[in-house]
């Protein structure tokens, strides 16, 4: 059996974390005979300005109180989904990898863990295309880390970030966003696979659109028989103000009036119809589901 550079580096890598790793298998919902699962990435260090500046301060205040919030730093989870049906292992997202945060970036190592190497993941499907989703898809050589995976995206997020104005457009804070989804996707220009809202992109699995964090993020119904779940990505970025106030405006989408709508049109789905979901930010294994409450609702997390 042949041994590359890469196999030694990556079982290097992930040696001295295995002992460490949380209980990745704990954290999964059945669907139907598969099984979804949440995939721990890390978590971000953020300044509370990068979601609060556009909110009211004195009715911000007592939702951060609540959920016992700094409105100076935020360190969201970074939670993703992996669906395994029997014939498809499918990863929605693919993490920060080791060029975006040190706190974030440990995906390898939490497949590892569930006993997968980047090597059975099947399929990628993004979410979106900002550095927390998509920044892992590169290895140490600057090749695709998920060798036998076909990667999807959908057709406006995948347009939005190949557009060469994006980086000029974006904003000075974001520029590098768009630098580095840029680079990302040259490596799966010519294997890229493209999708639209409404389309089953895999058995069992469709794509909703839920634009506004990004033009063009998408977010999935996993349904297997009469069992369903929603990968929501950051269309629903949060816990706290998210769930607790949806028409609140955020900093971190790009679009405020267009997310606000989506995360309604989520929540009211998610809540009527008690579907599980799957947040890539929400808190301990990101796997719960959406419950009405007042005037908004709140985050519900499974104990897995």
């Amino acid at each position: 059996m042949s041994f590359s550079r890469r196999d030694f580096l990556s079982a290097l890598a992930a040696w001295p974390c295995l002992a460490s790793l949380p209980q990745q298998a704990l954290a999964e919902v059945k669907i139907g005979s598969g099984v979804l699962t949440a995939v721990s990435d890390g978590h971000l260090v953020l300044p509370g300005s990068f979601m609060f500046e556009p909110m009211t301060k004195d009715e911000l205040a007592p939702i951060l109180q609540e959920f016992g919030l700094s409105e100076d730093q935020l360190k969201p989870a970074c939670n993703l989904a992996l669906y395994r049906d029997g014939e498809n292992t499918v990863l929605f997202d693919v993490g920060s990898g080791p060029d975006f945060m040190p706190t974030a970036g440990m995906l390898t190592e939490s497949l590892y863990g569930l006993g997968l190497s980047p090597e059975d993941i099947t399929h990628v499907v993004f979410t979106h295309a900002h550095p927390d989703h998509i920044w892992g898809l590169l290895d140490e050589f600057d090749d695709p880390l998920f060798t036998d995976a076909t990667y999807m995206m959908g057709r406006d997020e995948w347009d939005y970030w190949w557009n060469p104005e994006t980086v000029n457009t974006i904003g000075e804070d974001r520029a590098a966003f768009a630098v580095g989804a840029r680079r990302r996707m040259e490596a799966i220009e010519d294997t890229v696979e493209f999708f639209d809202d409404g389309q089953e992109i895999l058995p069992g699995v469709a794509a909703i659109a839920s634009n506004g964090h990004t033009p063009g993020h998408m977010s999935f119904e996993v349904r297997n028989g009469s069992d369903a779940a929603m990968v929501v990505g950051d269309a629903i970025g949060n816990h706290h103000v998210a769930f607790a106030r949806p028409d609140w405006p955020s900093g971190a989408d790009q679009n405020a009036e267009q997310a606000i709508a989506a995360r309604r049109r989520l929540l009211d789905r998610l809540s009527a119809e008690q579907m599980t979901l799957v947040g890539f930010h929400l808190p301990g294994n990101g796997i719960g589901r959406a419950e009405v409450s007042g005037d908004g609702y709140r985050f519900i997390g499974e104990d897995l």
